[in-house]
């Protein structure tokens, strides 16, 4: 499915009239029709362009093969089809089996056409959305699917990261990740362990600021039994477990002086000794550690040992905070709401405008890690109305939804963005305006996208792509 395609709405009906009168009401409004004598017809365009970008409002009665049975047909072509029936004044019968049938909506002849409408938005909007969010999921299938995990983002400083990960991934180098918290050093540790040839071999994480010093070590080394009260039995350690794999040491900052010298030796040996032993084991792994400090200037200051930062620097990756990468912000949220709803099974809700220019205004102190809580919570409550970040706990919202056509524009847009962006990236403050002026002619012209182009001086698929883009839609805006 182009990005750049165009919503449609399929109307089938034999009588020329009906269909004509449909047709008309629709293109006034904005929508492009593909209008069909037969039901015959309309599968077999169905069967060729699977899955159809748009929706279908069928009669129920036609001669050959009839609404019900093309109904029933599309639906198990694609059973997220948002199928519209229209039925004779009063036949409910009718209407009950088309709604078991799994109809979206059922339309009574002679049509009311604000009725038709209104119908015909939920629909779009409802398939609009099953679409993007089917999307996204193949995309993230193709990822799984690939020569290892790829790093998500299209900046270029993204993509050089992952282009220097995957030739590090080659390599048996010990590497250091030096990134503020939040930027994504586990993800990467995995990636250079996922993409290179121990990857069937066991990933081990360990965080050195997660556990008391008395307990560091053992959990490393591993132990004998009766080697300190309480050792009962044998410990394998995180060094001896990732034997053949890759061993991560997070936040290494903040592992004691007295076991840095040990775990230098071990760097230099490739081998162990358990507590309690004196029997040494051989180790092969990888050392891949990862630090929100520099580690050269706690090594000036007495808090972290020289000889252990230099034989870690053999290659040190920078990961840089996502205020410096914003323009990746809307495609790392939705893939993380995609994570999300698959983990829950909820739909992923449509953004709307006043939670996009949110997001791209946010500075995220806690980046990526940050975005991926704010992506969970827009799928577990279903929106966020501009509520990102702290704001978030504290009740306080950033902005007002925009969802609705009666909600007022800002009067002064270019202060608005101006103050919302202030601080961020060129880039990021023109795709956050661009969206914004979108929106303002959208609300304007009520919906109307034929209007706002002309507003906006604009071809009509350019629009369509910068709304695809930006994760818009008119039907929010029309009245």
């Amino acid at each position: 499915m182009a990005s750049s395609a165009v919503m449609q709405v399929l109307v089938i009906d034999d009588e020329p009239s009906l269909r004509d009168s449909l047709s008309q009401s629709l293109m006034l409004a904005d929508y492009t029709t593909l209008p069909l004598a037969s039901a015959e017809q309309a599968l077999e365009l169905l069967r060729r362009d699977t899955p159809f970008y748009g929706v279908v409002i069928t009669d129920i009665r036609m001669p050959g093969m009839d609404g019900l049975s093309l109904l029933r047909a599309a639906r198990e072509l694609d059973d997220e089809l948002p199928v519209i029936v229209m039925t004779g004044h009063g036949d409910i019968d009718t209407a009950v089996a088309a709604m078991q049938a799994g109809a979206w909506d059922f339309i009574e002849k002679p049509f009311d056409r604000e009725r038709l409408l209104d119908g015909v938005r939920r629909a779009v909007a409802a398939r609009r959305l099953a679409l993007e969010n089917r999307s996204l999921r193949e995309q993230l299938e193709t990822q799984r699917n690939s020569a290892g995990p790829r790093l998500v983002g299209s900046s270029e400083v993204i993509q050089r990261l992952d282009a220097q990960v995957s030739r590090l991934a080659r390599v048996d180098a010990d590497t250091l990740l030096f990134g503020e918290t939040g930027a994504g050093k586990d993800r990467v540790a995995r990636c250079l362990h996922e993409r290179s040839a121990r990857a069937s071999r066991p990933f081990v994480a360990l965080n050195c600021g997660g556990m008391p010093e008395t307990l560091i070590e053992s959990e490393l080394f591993g132990h004998e039994k009766g080697a300190f009260t309480g050792a009962s039995a044998r410990r394998i350690g995180k060094l001896e477990h990732a034997d053949g794999g890759t061993l991560f040491l997070d936040e290494i900052e903040s592992m004691p002086l007295s076991l840095q010298i040990k775990l230098l030796r071990v760097l230099q040996e490739r081998s162990i000794e358990r507590l309690g032993s004196n029997t040494p084991h051989p180790i092969d792994i990888r050392v891949i550690a990862a630090t929100k400090r520099d580690l050269r200037e706690a090594a000036s200051a007495g808090e972290f040992r020289e000889d252990l930062y230099y034989r870690l620097n053999v290659v040190t990756l920078y990961l840089p905070p996502l205020r410096e990468h914003a323009e990746d912000i809307l495609q790392l949220f939705r893939h993380f709401a995609i994570l999300a709803s698959e983990r829950t099974s909820l739909e992923v809700p449509p953004l709307d405008a006043t939670t996009l220019q949110a997001l791209l205004a946010h500075d995220w102190p806690g980046n990526v890690r940050e975005l991926r809580n704010c992506a969970e919570r827009h799928v577990l409550l279903g929106g966020l109305e501009g509520n990102i970040g702290d704001s978030m706990a504290e009740g306080r919202p950033l902005g007002r939804s925009l969802d609705r056509a009666t909600e007022e524009v800002p009067a002064s847009l270019e202060g608005s963005m101006t103050a919302a962006t202030q601080g961020q990236p060129l880039p990021v403050r023109m795709e956050a305006f661009e969206a914004a002026l979108i929106c303002e002619a959208l609300a304007a012209c009520q919906g109307q996208v034929v209007m706002a182009c002309e507003q906006l001086g604009l071809p009509r698929k350019t629009l369509y792509d910068k709304l695809k883009k930006h994760g818009l839609s008119a039907e929010p805006y029309r009245r």
